[in-house]
């Protein structure tokens, strides 16, 4: 799935709903029709690891989103975006998170 233009993921928010890491990797993952451990090796990720992210029973940390993101040809900024809401999210904070570069 191709997903490069800025604000995409907005985009997508508007028409399914808030968007977090665990639904964006199924749903790229899904898309393209490939299996948890093809997917897997293409982020270089066990496939518990990756069973755990698309479940969100972890959030990676921002490093991390970072070299998914670059690894499926997606900039860094929306990624380290979701994780860092979901993030607050799973500690009970309802806030967005915007980022801009310094």
């Amino acid at each position: 799935m191709s997903i490069k233009k800025d604000g995409a993921f907005e985009m997508m928010e508007k028409k399914y709903g808030r968007l977090t890491l665990a639904r964006a990797l199924r749903a790229w993952r899904e898309a393209d029709n490939i299996s948890q451990s093809q997917f897997a090796k293409l982020l270089g990720i066990s496939v518990q690891s990756l069973c755990d992210l698309e479940k969100g029973r972890r959030i990676p940390t921002p490093v991390r989103a970072a070299k998914i993101a670059k690894k499926l040809g997606l900039p860094e900024m929306p990624m380290i975006q979701l994780v860092l809401r979901d993030s607050l999210f799973a500690d009970g904070f309802k806030m967005n998170v915007k980022l801009e570069i310094a």
